[in-house]
């Protein structure tokens, strides 16, 4: 992983190798509604993402009109022994996946179907673009028509597309599975050119092998979502443990009772005043404090929170009752309950104000050493005293988020990687750096990322990368396991040359087996 950093600078630095379309004349009376950007302005366009660990300089940036450009540009690169294309959405990948070296980036974002959101209130679900950003989404279902898709993310500036093409997880995913789950229907731009209609029972194949298949089938340009009605208010809680074993057991608890709240989500945070990683992470409100004079003595270097929330509609609910039922069930220090009261668009839209100061503070636009995984349940706990008690005691500059998943809310078919086991943990490492990083300071973000990954391969823990990357097959191979098999066969159906997303580095043009 370390040779991401090289690969970055030397990248930047490269001022001799900008490729050159009207050169090479593979753009030549490509017909298309949209534009095409070369040059300076496709790298500044599609060099970057927001991980901001590797650069790749593009051909072209292509600003499709629709699905039939896309289709134009997949099938001019199908004429090429060589030519790659990568679709990319809102530049939120973290190790270049939306990238393609010398290829073509597809702007998802332009499209201009992404000004269409249908809702159908009959049939309770929305048709929307694939390179629509799902913050758009919420806010003309819920604003208009007073419904809303039933799983999220926790960030969503991202495009629908994007996060179907990997599963899209939040809060509600212990009730509802990941986005992937409440899609009904897909229109998918294969590697083979094709515009193609799928869903469960048509062309079904297609369906699933895309539905977290990281965009190595096909090009999602509009999909059908399901709809639910829309709470007014939510009801946000946090509280506090000191006990690992506490804190699991009630999450736990909590995902898999009939009764319970509507988000389950948590995170580790560190025992100190430390302002970025510490006490003051957990306040949902400036008005509030956190009096560590309450925690047990022999508390450890890290603590946890279960963060939960409960919908409620104005004028005829009275969350506090119910709040006070669920509460009761649970094991957490009683002087450490946080909690206020949201619209409910606004609690789906949390993550905005952190972007706003992240921003302004410059953190936003510098290098991103994220890393996500789902680790077994069988696992954690030891995944606890090895990683979160020790090795992130000091935590990371950014949230630690974990929480459990139901295996059984996932479908099979679909080409995302799982734990075997029925409950796994999210954990999410989301780091961010100061205003000016180092390359020793980002050396080491990444090289204790590594330290993790080989801390799980070392101690046989079940777990599986989330938005995983990898530099080579065998190492892809590893993390499909026995999935590896239909995975290589839907690409040889889907994309047999090999032409989609070349930045996830799971095949190359000409690929040999």
């Amino acid at each position: 992983m370390l040779a991401c950093l090289v690969e970055r600078l030397v990248a930047e630095n490269d001022t001799d190798s900008i490729p050159d379309p009207e050169k090479d004349g593979v753009l030549k009376d490509l017909n298309i509604e949209g534009s095409i950007d070369y040059g300076v302005t496709a790298i500044s366009l599609g060099s970057r993402d927001f991980g901001g660990l590797y650069s790749e300089k593009p051909l072209a940036v292509i600003r499709t009109g629709g699905a039939d450009d896309v289709v134009r540009v997949i099938r001019r690169a199908l004429e090429s022994p060589t030519l790659t294309v990568a679709a990319r959405g809102n530049g939120h990948s973290i190790n270049g996946q939306a990238m393609a070296h010398h290829g073509l980036v597809i702007d998802m974002k332009s499209m201009a179907d992404n000004n269409r959101i249908d809702v159908n209130v009959n049939s309770m679900c929305v048709d929307v673009g694939g390179g629509a950003l799902w913050s758009d989404v919420l806010k003309h279902c819920v604003s208009e028509y007073g419904l809303a898709p039933k799983s999220w993310t926790d960030y969503l500036h991202l495009t629908v597309g994007g996060t179907l093409s990997n599963a899209g997880v939040s809060g509600q995913t212990f009730r509802y599975g990941p986005q992937t789950s409440t899609v009904t229907e897909l229109e998918v731009v294969t590697g083979n050119g094709e515009i193609i209609v799928c869903s469960n029972s048509h062309n079904s194949q297609l369906f699933f092998s895309v539905l977290g298949g990281l965009g190595q089938f096909g090009i999602i340009t509009r999909a059908r979502v399901l709809l639910q009605p829309a709470p007014d208010m939510v009801r946000w809680i946090r509280v506090v443990y000191s006990e690992f074993d506490e804190f699991t057991h009630d999450a736990e608890l909590l995902i898999t009772s009939q009764e319970s709240f509507d988000y389950v989500e948590g995170f580790v945070f560190v025992n100190s005043d430390d302002p970025v990683n510490g006490w003051l992470s957990v306040l949902l409100d400036s008005n509030q404090a956190f009096d560590p004079t309450h925690l047990p003595k022999k508390t450890g270097p890290v603590l946890y929170c279960l963060e939960v929330a409960l919908h409620y509609n104005n004028n005829h609910d009275d969350p506090f009752m119910m709040v006070e039922k669920l509460l009761g069930k649970l094991k957490y220090l009683k002087h450490f309950r946080f909690e206020i009261d949201l619209t409910y668009m606004n609690f789906l839209s949390r993550v905005d104000h952190v972007e706003e100061a992240a921003r302004g503070s410059g953190i936003w636009a510098t290098p991103h050493p994220w890393l996500n995984m789902f680790v077994s349940k069988k696992d954690i706990d030891a995944f606890n005293r090895i990683v979160f008690q020790n090795i992130l005691k000091n935590g990371v500059n950014g949230p630690i988020l974990t929480y459990p998943l139901l295996r059984s809310k996932w479908d099979n078919r679909w080409s995302v990687a799982l734990p075997k086991n029925e409950m796994f943990y999210l954990v999410a490492l989301l780091r961010f750096t100061h205003a000016h990083p180092t390359e020793s300071e980002i050396n080491e973000m990444v090289a204790q990322n590594e330290e993790i990954v080989q801390t799980c391969i070392k101690n046989g823990f079940d777990f599986k990368m989330y938005l995983a990357h990898y530099n080579s097959t065998v190492e892809w191979k590893r993390h499909f396991g026995e999935q590896w098999g239909r995975f290589v066969n839907r690409k040889r159906q889907f994309d047999p040359k090999y032409v989609l997303a070349p930045g996830q580095k799971i095949f190359t043009r000409n690929h040999q087996f």
